[in-house]
């Protein structure tokens, strides 16, 4: 049987003990009945639950897997002790009852020493109230979509996803479509996926709230304004979940290859005064469903239209059969390109605005040029293995000033993929001119509160590619990055860039000198040297 540590059991006994009696309990949570989901996969899941019986207030709660140990509902009591959830002072209890032998038992082991009683009752009646109340709760909540609508609205984001229109569309080529139903006259369709962040569709419900969010976001530098201004659309949502346990490390994946069974479609509405709802109700679920329907019909015919950056004026009318009903509804798709092209002046206008600014002529930066499921490295090769690679390598750019050769190699960063991949990547370096230098600027998640080191590298034509995302508390991270830092000092300021095949092989992760394809000698800058300053990741929805 497991024990608490003799620390913690003294910092235990160290909190006062109260004179009341506490209940405990673990009870499996019937989950809800959701027609988007596969009962069959969803595990059950227990709720473990401390209350205070004295004062009528939960301590601590936990959700675990069904068939937890034992473990888990100590863990869940030492934070009611400690740490409680409900309004009250850290203490011990001079009382605990249960109404589970097993645990009975358990917590008398685990607890002998904290002075504290631990008794069998045959009932909880503060806790079974507690858990009746969390289960009408649980199976009065709607579910995500309407039992009569799911099925045929599953089908049709299938459909979509398959469709695929953010391979060919972007986020300003607005398409509408007139309903005149259910106080909607038309709802405007913008893409998101173009920037490979988010999948899905949004159903703007007039286009001012479309071009007032466009406007926001264009101009706006605040991350809590963009909240703001993302709570504040007044729309339908359609966006897609990608399960990404599977990879094909071999051939680039385009949404249209991933299987639909690792892909989950999340349907919702946004309003000023709503914020974000991730369920729709009866209305909204039949507006969406008519208008998905009439919009994949509308992309199926006029797909290759859109080819190349096109978007031409196009409409079409779709009778669409209403559910549970004998009558159909017309609705009629257009595309907008005279709304499109004040969207693109937009963004066109927010980018001049900088002219006075210092940031005037800075490159964007790219982050589509490393083929995806590369394995990357920050590390360094020792001084012979460089100067064999000189000779071997297929593409040696050298660098245009001395190189000293000190400490325990060359610092180098490296990219390898298959080996098309590595000669497309290879190609595409030589046609910008080379590679002129690597740093790692400051970047930050803001919705995860989580800070990076964005591993950039600059080509000869001055434009910046994004080469990886390192968590700046990775411990490992943090250890490779000192050693980065030290070896650059060493090299006076040079650095390396190595392009290597064999990522499906024997070799993968530790490549030979003969899988190595391309060595860039490059100069290490610093995040001044380009400018930049903190990057933030910014999604459009």
């Amino acid at each position: 049987m497991a024990v608490l540590n003799p620390s913690t059991l003294r910092r235990l006994q160290k909190l006062p003990q109260i004179p009341s009696v506490w209940e405990g309990d673990r009870r499996a949570m019937a989950s809800h009945p959701d027609p988007l989901e596969d009962s069959d996969t969803e595990a059950p899941g227990e709720c473990i639950i401390w209350v205070d019986g004295s004062e009528g207030v939960v301590r601590a709660m936990d959700m675990v897997p069904l068939g937890t140990g034992p473990e888990a509902i100590v863990r869940t009591l030492l934070r009611a002790i400690e740490h409680p959830q409900s309004p009250g002072p850290a203490a011990r209890p001079q009382k605990i009852v249960v109404k589970d032998r097993e645990i009975q038992f358990f917590l008398r082991g685990v607890l002998q020493n904290l002075g504290i009683a631990i008794d069998y009752v045959p009932e909880l009646p503060l806790i079974d109230e507690i858990f009746r109340g969390m289960q009408e709760v649980a199976h009065n909540r709607p579910p995500q979509l309407p039992p009569q609508y799911a099925e045929r609205l599953t089908a049709q984001s299938k459909e979509l996803w398959q469709l695929s229109p953010w391979k060919y569309l972007g986020e300003h080529q607005i398409i509408s479509i007139e309903i005149n139903q259910w106080d909607i006259q038309t709802l405007y369709i913008s893409i998101l996926g173009s920037g490979q962040m988010d999948y899905g569709i949004l159903m703007y419900r007039s286009i001012e709230s479309l071009k007032r969010f466009r406007q926001r976001v264009v101009n706006e530098d605040s991350f809590e304004n963009l909240e703001q201004a993302f709570l504040g659309q007044d729309c339908l949502f359609l966006t897609f979940e990608i399960d990404e346990d599977d990879e094909d490390d071999e051939d680039d994946l385009d949404t249209s290859d991933i299987p639909l069974s690792r892909v989950e479609p999340n349907f919702g509405n946004l309003h000023p005064l709503e914020g974000l709802r991730s369920i729709l109700y009866e209305e909204e679920s039949l507006t969406m469903l008519v208008a998905l329907e009439a919009f994949n019909r509308f992309l199926k015919a006029h797909k290759r239209k859109f080819l190349h950056e096109k978007f031409p004026p196009l409409n079409n009318r779709y009778r669409i059969p209403l559910e549970g009903k004998d009558n159909v509804i017309s609705l009629k798709v257009m595309t907008l390109p005279d709304i499109a092209d004040e969207l693109w002046q937009m963004m066109v206008a927010a980018a001049g605005d900088d002219d006075d600014d210092d940031d005037l002529g800075k490159p964007l930066l790219k982050d589509d040029l490393i083929p995806e499921n590369s394995f990357l490295s920050l590390g360094m090769i020792p001084w012979e293995t460089i100067k064999s690679l000189r000779e071997s390598t297929q593409i040696y750019q050298a660098s245009d000033g001395e190189i000293k050769e000190d400490g325990d190699g060359f610092p180098v960063i490296l990219i390898q993929t298959s080996n098309p991949k590595a000669k497309t990547l290879i190609q595409e370096l030589q046609d910008a001119g080379g590679v002129k230098g690597i740093t790692f600027n400051p970047g930050e998640d803001p919705f995860a509160e989580q800070e990076y080191d964005l591993g950039i590298f600059q080509t000869v034509n001055e434009q910046l590619h994004l080469f990886g995302e390192f968590p700046k508390n990775d411990p490992i991270h943090q250890e490779a990055r000192r050693k980065w830092d030290r070896r650059c000092q060493n090299t006076k300021g040079w650095c390396g860039l190595i392009i290597a095949k064999g990522l499906m092989g024997a070799s993968r992760g530790q490549p030979q000198s003969k899988d190595m394809m391309a060595l860039y000698e490059v100069r290490s800058l610093s995040p001044k040297d380009l400018g930049l300053g903190t990057l933030q990741l910014v999604s459009m929805f």
